[in-house]
């Protein structure tokens, strides 16, 4: 599941730990975006994109439980100047979740630099990160659902709330594909979640991190630090009978501790079957957007944390920080990120 780099094993392989992942509207074509490789607890050990690693861009239609297209791309080692050579394979059908298949190769490419053809471009680099949150915001609310307790805003000052990753980077992935595309013209319904994953001395793969959701690993595992929760290595479709009841309990604790719900019971389950299978819906050709009237897609703007913690307190929990706070690290043209 998703996070940044505040945990002991994250910062010692920070490259294969997802820190985002926005799906948006571009111009003619939709964008998605994968982040990893945080160094916002100070440390930046191993720069760059694993070599022995795969990143993907997962895409599930009309709500079917598993994918039915793959973005695959894979990184060589870096050369004197930390350029990597690049790959990006396009999976289809069954073959879409299978570590077994090679797919087809699209494009070919450089860290650094943007590589496009055939209605598709990609680039990939290290690049200041524009999300945005003060973390001891985030405390508050960890509290509360670990202790399953009202969230205790009374000293919270939204006014005073700074950025706690103002000046931090991050690795990203950026993908572009035309709304030419057989499977993602525009109306089509989507499910977009990613993975990393990483090549075992037997030959196969591991998948070692996933995201779909903004938030959830800092919300509902602040204390696993070392990632042992078998979330991060299952498939989105087994999330809701593995931990949706997990989730629901943990929301409905809140819930009933703060008033907020006649039946908190209920309002936790709904919350779970929100959030669960734990994938980002985006419906291709309209704008994106991730906030409390809606989950669709993802901008680098939207303040997902606050509509996060929201949606699992069910009440206002103001951030006090604008998109305005990192529009200096976004661009409206391709490839949509500031190269650090």
């Amino acid at each position: 599941m998703s996070h940044h780099l505040d945990t002991p094993l994250a910062s010692q392989t920070g490259q294969l730990y997802i820190d985002d992942l926005y799906v948006f509207h571009g111009e003619g074509n939709t964008v998605f975006i994968m982040d990893v490789n945080s160094n916002v607890n100070g440390l930046h050990s191993e720069p760059g994109f694993h070599p022995e690693a795969r990143y993907e861009f997962k895409v599930h239609f009309d709500g079917a439980d598993f994918e039915a297209l793959t973005y695959r791309v894979s990184f060589g080692e870096a050369d004197s100047g930390g350029r990597q050579a690049l790959q990006l394979h396009a999976l289809t059908g069954d073959q879409a979740r299978e570590d077994s298949a090679d797919g087809e190769l699209v494009l070919e490419g450089r860290t650094g630099e943007a590589a496009s053809g055939g209605g598709t471009r990609i680039w990939a680099g290290r690049v200041g990160d524009s999300f945005y949150i003060d973390l001891s915001l985030l405390t508050i609310v960890n509290g509360a659902v670990a202790n399953g307790t009202a969230p205790d805003l009374s000293g919270w000052r939204p006014e005073n709330a700074k950025n706690s990753f103002a000046n931090t980077h991050v690795d990203s992935i950026v993908l572009e594909v035309s709304h030419q595309h057989p499977q993602l013209r525009p109306g089509a319904r989507t499910s977009v979640w990613c993975a990393t994953k990483l090549a075992t001395d037997a030959g196969g793969w591991r998948q070692i991190n996933r995201f779909g959701h903004p938030m959830m690993w800092p919300i509902f595992w602040p204390n696993d630090t070392d990632f042992s929760d078998p979330a991060n290595t299952r498939h989105p479709s087994e999330d809701f009978n593995a931990t949706g009841q997990y989730i629901g309990e943990q929301v409905a604790a809140v819930v009933a501790a703060s008033g907020t719900s006649d039946d908190p019971q209920g309002y936790g389950q709904t919350v779970a079957r929100r959030l669960f299978p734990d994938v980002m819906p985006y419906l291709v050709g309209t704008p994106a957007t991730y906030g409390f009237a809606a989950f669709n897609g993802r901008t680098q703007a939207d303040n997902a944390p606050e509509a996060m913690l929201s949606l699992v307190t069910n009440t206002a929990v103001p951030s006090g920080l604008k998109p305005s706070v990192s529009e200096h690290l976004r661009d409206s043209n391709f490839p949509y990120v500031l190269p650090a």
